[in-house]
């Protein structure tokens, strides 16, 4: 494990040294890895930091009014952005090239926001599972693998580069951040895209987002799992009322993990199956069915795409 003293003291020590006299926008999402990084950031360069985070429209519910609440005290500034989003992924179906896509329009937001603010230098929240997955093939993280190759920032800074996610939390654990930001499930960087199999499309979109707000409603609190989610799979067909329906088939995910490079399905009673499914099909009313994941990571991966 990492020694949580040493490694805040380096990492400040580093951010200072890259940063220099200038300007730095971090791409703050809510997330552990990326608010390790902010509070880092904050005590090396103090108002030299610009935390911008980026709706892309691919967020849960209420995922932006409760990050503006959370880091308000940091100014930090909101950019709408979901229309440029949805458009840049429309008609692509291919999972790396969404990711490619995700992570060049990030990039992309970000390169106006330093314009207009003069920061030369971007800080994110890459860890070590990122590097491994992108540079081993698996997936291209949308921070990694799925960067353009030509950007006008001077340099991306990466303090937890060589951090699990485990020793992300120890040290936000070290920082004194909330509880709510130390133990807060992972949601990956390109949103709500990688848990719509195929085109990304408003309406998928729509229907995860409230499909996922059920699985988290029902699972947090109850089973503490590592991550948990819903994903739309495609189109099945359905019976509701008298009618036959095509509707969408929703897949519920619930994994507990150490570090995310490995996952083990959680063992839900049947009765909390049903009862998903049950609201998932009422609630949401172009959902077909509703299946439950039981693969281990390997050999799958923990999120679809």
């Amino acid at each position: 494990m990492v020694q949580t003293e040493r490694f805040i003291r380096e990492a400040i020590g580093e951010i200072q040294s890259e940063a220099g006299t200038h300007h730095v926008v971090i791409a703050l999402s809510g997330g552990v890895d990326s608010s390790v990084c902010a509070a880092l950031a904050a005590r090396a360069i103090g108002d030299r930091l610009i935390p911008i985070y980026v709706d892309t429209g691919l967020m849960r519910k209420r995922e932006t009014e409760r990050i503006a609440q959370m880091f308000g005290y940091l100014n930090l500034h909101i950019v709408h952005a979901e229309e440029e989003f949805l458009s840049a992924l429309s008609g692509i179906v291919d999972p790396e090239q969404k990711r490619k896509v995700i992570g060049e329009r990030f990039i992309r937001v970000f390169e106006r926001e330093a314009t207009r603010t003069g920061a030369r230098y971007l800080l994110q929240g890459t860890i070590y599972p990122d590097r491994i997955e992108s540079e081993g093939g698996i997936k291209s993280h949308h921070n990694v693998g799925g960067m353009p190759l030509h950007m006008q920032f001077a340099k991306v800074i990466e303090p937890l580069r060589d951090l699990y996610k485990d020793e992300v939390r120890e040290v936000a654990g070290a920082l004194a951040l909330p509880p709510e930001i130390q133990h807060r499930m992972p949601f990956p960087g390109p949103g709500l895209a990688v848990r719509v199999i195929g085109e990304v499309t408003r309406e998928k979109i729509d229907v995860v987002r409230e499909a996922n707000a059920i699985v988290e409603e029902e699972l947090v609190d109850l089973y503490l799992p590592w991550q948990c989610f819903a994903a739309v799979l495609g189109l099945g067909t359905g019976v509701k009322g008298d009618n036959r329906i095509h509707g969408w088939i929703v897949a519920v995910r619930a994994v507990n993990s150490r570090d995310g490079m490995t996952a083990d399905p959680l063992e839900i009673p049947y009765d909390m199956l049903a009862h998903l499914a049950s609201r998932i099909t009422a609630e949401i009313p172009s959902v077909a069915r509703v299946v439950y994941d039981i693969t281990p990571k390997p050999p799958a991966t923990i999120e679809y795409e």
